[in-house]
């Protein structure tokens, strides 16, 4: 049997960082986040959002239904075409097929490739907050970051990771010496996944876990 060990030290959201949609709370009775894990999620809600609303009386209801097939859900064809209509990227360039897949895989809790209109309620409330979080950035309405601005927004989202990390991340997602919108929400959403990966089987909270070799690649490869 192959394990492996993983250990991580993440920091807390950097002081007088927060930011719209992205809620900071502290450990048991006020104290850091254990394990310095980002709070929310790095970003994204997930359990900490909103019950859904009825879906009769929802206007997200009526891009879901459009789209949605007989079995009530999307895959990331028509995940694609579902976001391009609501209009969530703005005068950005529209997501990707590529991101719309590991969009999916983040919430796709049963394996099946699709997304429910729960799931798609809690994606579309992660992407509004990681597209306020690319504004607060993208000052001149480019569609693109700089490294040094990927790098703060990251930071501002909980993650502490080492400069090596940091370097990584940024060559895999830039283009030219740019990070675009799409693939700002594509690293947004693996660094979610994965973090969330790692916190379930950190069970002491201390920033260090065993992989068997099997479960590493399930949770590398399925994101």
């Amino acid at each position: 049997m192959t394990v492996l060990s993983f250990s991580c030290q993440y920091g807390g959201p950097m002081q007088g960082m927060q930011l719209q949609g992205m809620p900071m709370q502290g450990g048991p009775m006020g104290g850091p986040p254990q394990a310095g894990y980002p709070q929310n999620g790095g970003g994204y809600p997930g359990t900490f959002a909103a019950p859904p609303q009825q879906p009769v009386n929802d206007p997200m209801w009526g891009y879901f239904t459009t789209i949605a097939g007989q079995d009530g859900e999307i895959d990331a064809e028509e995940l694609q075409r579902c976001l391009t209509q609501t209009g969530i990227s703005g005068t950005y360039t529209p997501f990707s097929l590529e991101t719309c897949r590991i969009m999916i895989a983040m919430l796709d809790r049963d394996m099946t490739g699709k997304l429910g209109f729960i799931e798609f309620k809690e994606l579309f409330a992660a992407l509004s907050s990681w597209k306020q979080n690319f504004m607060m950035f993208d000052q001149d309405r480019s569609g693109t970051v700089e490294p040094h601005e990927m790098t703060q927004s990251i930071s501002a989202m909980g993650y502490r990771i080492s400069p090596q990390a940091l370097n990584a991340v940024i060559k895999r997602y830039s283009k030219a010496g740019r990070i675009y919108f799409d693939d700002y929400v594509a690293c947004a959403v693996k660094l979610r996944a994965l973090t969330e990966s790692f916190r379930r089987r950190d069970q002491m909270q201390q920033g260090a876990v065993n992989f068997q070799y099997d479960d590493f690649i399930l949770c590398t490869m399925s994101i």
